[in-house]
């Protein structure tokens, strides 16, 4: 057991070996959530310093201040952390792009997660996912990438991501505002007056 665990140490501290820049852009790549430089920090095993200086490092290098060229993505400071997004210049080819690669129908846990989101925004995913009793991750990710929901704020204390419906969500249900949407309470079960979410 010592021995399998020796050797699981010895590869993660092996990873010293290659950039910080580039160990730090392939978490930002997977990551929902910004991640601070002390959070990087501590998955990488890195000094926080050096994580700082590789940050800056990646923006410069998104940014085009180095050798290379602007990229069609950067690196933003939100809520606490660091996160990639796509470049504002290149937002509308990349909505039309992921708008026209999706199929049009959503699933019954979109469609859920969706609801929750209407009715109790703005809320954090992981609010959602409590009252779901699910994890919705890729089901957030799936209604961000089809614009049906967007960042409302980040929490300024936990830096939690609140979202709420964005209006092409009200253009697809032809509503005007989300005050037209149905009451709940007829839905519930048992005659619930109320949503106890």
């Amino acid at each position: 057991m010592h021995e399998t665990d020796a050797a699981t140490d010895e590869v993660v501290a092996d990873r010293s070996h290659l950039p910080l820049e580039r160990r730090i852009e392939a978490i930002l790549m997977v990551a929902d959530e910004p991640q601070g430089a002390v959070h990087l920090a501590t998955a990488l095993r890195a000094p926080v310093q050096d994580v700082k200086a590789a940050i800056e490092a990646l923006r410069a290098d998104y940014d085009g201040r180095g050798e290379g060229p602007e990229r069609g993505f950067e690196l933003r400071e939100v809520g606490g952390g660091w996160r990639v997004y796509v470049r504002a210049a290149y937002d509308i080819d990349a909505a039309d792009f992921v708008l026209t690669q999706q199929p049009t129908r959503l699933s019954q846990a979109a469609l859920e997660t969706l609801a929750v989101i209407a009715y109790k925004q703005p809320i954090t995913r992981g609010a959602v996912a409590a009252i779901r009793a699910v994890n919705v991750d890729s089901v957030v990710r799936t209604l961000l990438g089809r614009g049906l929901i967007r960042e409302a704020f980040a929490d300024a204390e936990t830096g939690a991501i609140h979202y709420e419906t964005s209006e092409l969500l009200l253009t697809q249900l032809g509503l005007n505002s989300l005050d037209e949407l149905p009451p709940i309470s007829p839905l519930l079960p048992d005659g619930e007056e109320e949503l106890s979410l």
